[in-house]
């Protein structure tokens, strides 16, 4: 009979019953290795296929499944989605509704916008505070704005909340490993390792090794629509705030386009005093 198992996140198959009776004797496959072979509805533990319950216990099991090893058959899909596309667009959400606010914060208590955008080092940190509000959403309630209006929420395998200590790891390992700090190329790089290693484990990394998991509801229409408002309100907040100080930026770097300016000014709050 054809066995597939699921072995360090993924799926390996098909094996002969004989071969996996080999594997298991010689250590290589425990009694909860998820395992699937056809007639059974669903992924389960080697130990619990009666095929191999000697092997893990002289107690004798209960019937064969029945189910033969045609060519045909096909193993299931891997029990859990990493939601990889949901997850993409929470996380952006999360992070341009942050920026917006920032840059509002920082043009209301009459900081120099111009200044701030050619400071190198809030530049370079500027995603840091946002991981730390993360840290307290998930811990108090497993979810954050972006994940929320997708349906997502980041759970313990059991289902228990995050502490907030896991909560602090798997935001630092989103920050450094998952959007590379946000540095442009090297955010997209790491997006796309990230992306990489979710579908060999069937989840991120950082989930991976902190033992989580992402529940997800059916999208409701409703969220969508307030998801795509929210948006790009986010992006207007930052565009409202730092676009005249980039287009000025521009015009002196290209005089051709100071004529244009001049003509047609772009919009921007006015001035703290």
């Amino acid at each position: 009979m054809d066995i597939w198992i699921i072995q360090d996140g993924e799926k390996v198959g098909p094996i002969h019953d004989f071969e996996v009776r080999k594997r298991i004797g010689n250590g290589e496959l425990a009694a909860d290795t998820p395992a699937w072979h056809e007639g059974l509805p669903a992924w389960r533990p080697l130990g619990e296929i009666s095929l191999f319950e000697r092997e893990f216990s002289p107690a004798p099991g209960d019937s064969e499944l029945p189910g033969g090893g045609g060519n045909e058959s096909v193993a299931p899909p891997l029990p859990e989605s990493c939601f990889a596309l949901r997850r993409f667009w929470a996380r952006w959400l999360d992070l341009y509704l942050f920026a917006g606010i920032w840059w509002i914060v920082m043009w209301f208590i009459g900081r120099d916008i111009g200044a701030v955008l050619h400071d190198p080092w809030t530049m370079m940190f500027l995603y840091v505070p946002w991981f730390l509000v993360e840290t307290i959403l998930l811990h108090r309630f497993a979810t954050t704005p972006g994940k929320w209006m997708l349906g997502l929420r980041v759970v313990n395998q059991d289902g228990s909340p995050l502490s907030l200590g896991a909560a602090a790891l798997r935001s630092a390992r989103v920050l450094f490993l998952g959007i590379g700090l946000g540095w442009s190329l090297i955010s997209v790089v790491c997006q796309i390792m990230a992306l990489g290693v979710a579908k060999r484990l069937g989840r991120p990394l950082w989930d991976h090794v902190g033992g989580h998991r992402v529940t997800a509801t059916p999208l409701n229409p409703m969220r969508l629509v307030g998801y795509v408002f929210v948006f790009f309100a986010a992006l207007q907040l930052q565009m409202i705030v730092i676009a005249p100080h980039v287009m000025e930026t521009a015009a002196r770097t290209f005089p051709s386009l100071k004529e244009q300016l001049e003509k047609n000014p772009p919009w921007h709050l006015p001035e703290r005093r």
